[in-house]
C-alpha cells in the first residue's frame, strides 16, 4: 500500500482490526523486518510503515531528520484515520518515538522501546556515522553491511541460524544510499531525551535482547527506570535484531502489554 504524504510516497502494511500498533523500523531495515510480528492482525490493527528512504517509500536525496520522519508517520496515520496507537519502535525506531512524543504526544495511546537508547550521540558516535554515510556514499550497502552485520545477532546465531543472517544482511542490501546517508544524519543530530523519560505518561513496555552489543541492556534498563511505571522485558539468546532472532518472546510481551492497554480503553 502507498500513501502520498509531505511531498513524497510512502509504503505501508495495514492489516487486521482493534488496536492500532504501528511498528517503526530500526536502521537501515525496512518494514519487512516485522513480517514475524504481522501475524499479531489476528488480534490488533497491525501497520508497518516503511520511513523516507527506505522498502517501497521515496528516497529524496536531500537532509532528513527524526522530526521529519515524525511528520511523516502523523500526516500517514491520519489518511488511514488512525488518531490514537501504541507504537513499537526498534534501535531508530525507538528514537522517532521520542521525537513522536515531543511532537503528537496525544497520538500516543502507548510506547514499546526495543533495543535502543534515550541518550544522543557521544562525539566518536557521530564520527562514526559520519565516516560510514562516506563510505556507503562511495560503495553502497556493502558498506553497511560489512560494520554492522557482525553487531546485529546474538553471537550463537551466526553459527546455527545462517537463513536469518541472510535475511538480516538481504533487507540491509536493499537500503539506498539516500536512505542509508539521510537515516545516519538524522541519527547523529537527534536530541539527547534521557530528560524526557520522567515527562512520558503513557504506559511503556522496554524490551532488549540479552547479548545487543549496539544498545545494551543497561541502555533499556535506563529508560525503564526514567519512565514512571515501566516494564522492562529481557530476551535471552537475542542480540540488537530481537525481534526477528525470538519473534515468539518479543511477541508474547507486546501481546500481553497491548492487551492489557486494548481492555483498559474499553
Amino acid at each position: 500500500m502507498i500513501h502520498q504524504v509531505n511531498g513524497i510516497r510512502l509504503g505501508c502494511t495495514d492489516r487486521g482490526t482493534g488496536l492500532p500498533l504501528v511498528f517503526l523500523h530500526a536502521f537501515p531495515f525496512n518494514r519487512t523486518m516485522w513480517a514475524s510480528q504481522e501475524p499479531l492482525s489476528s488480534r490488533f490493527r497491525i501497520i508497518t510503515i516503511d520511513l523516507r528512504g527506505h522498502g517501497e517509500s521515496d528516497a529524496p536525496a536531500w537532509r532528513y531528520s527524526l522530526d521529519q520522519y515524525a511528520a511523516d508517520v502523523q500526516a500517514l496515520l491520519g489518511l488511514l484515520g488512525v488518531s490514537r496507537a501504541v507504537f513499537v519502535g526498534l534501535s531508530m525506531g525507538g528514537y522517532l518515538e521520542f521525537a513522536l512524543y515531543r511532537h503528537c504526544p496525544d497520538l500516543i495511546l502507548g510506547l514499546v522501546f526495543a533495543d535502543t537508547r534515550a541518550e544522543a550521540d557521544r562525539p566518536e558516535q557521530v564520527k562514526w556515522r559520519f565516516d560510514l554515510a562516506q563510505r556507503a556514499a562511495a560503495v553502497g550497502p556493502s558498506a553497511v553491511i560489512e560494520d554492522m552485520l557482525p553487531k546485529l545477532l546474538s553471537p550463537g546465531a551466526y553459527q546455527r541460524r545462517p537463513d536469518l543472517v541472510e535475511l538480516v544482511k538481504s533487507i540491509q542490501a536493499a537500503a539506498p544510499v539516500q536512505g542509508i546517508v539521510g537515516d545516519l544524519m538524522a541519527m547523529a543530530e537527534r536530541p539527547d531525551s534521557t530528560d524526557l523519560l520522567g515527562s512520558i505518561a503513557v504506559p511503556t513496555l522496554v524490551i532488549v535482547g540479552k547479548d545487543d552489543v549496539l544498545t545494551p541492556p543497561a541502555d533499556a534498563e535506563r529508560i525503564a527506570r526514567g519512565i514512571p511505571g515501566a516494564r522492562l522485558v529481557t530476551i535471552p539468546d537475542a542480540g540488537h535484531m530481537s525481534n526477528m532472532e525470538q519473534p515468539d518472546q518479543f511477541n508474547r510481551a507486546l501481546t500481553e502489554f497491548a492487551a492489557g492497554l486494548s481492555a483498559a480503553s474499553r
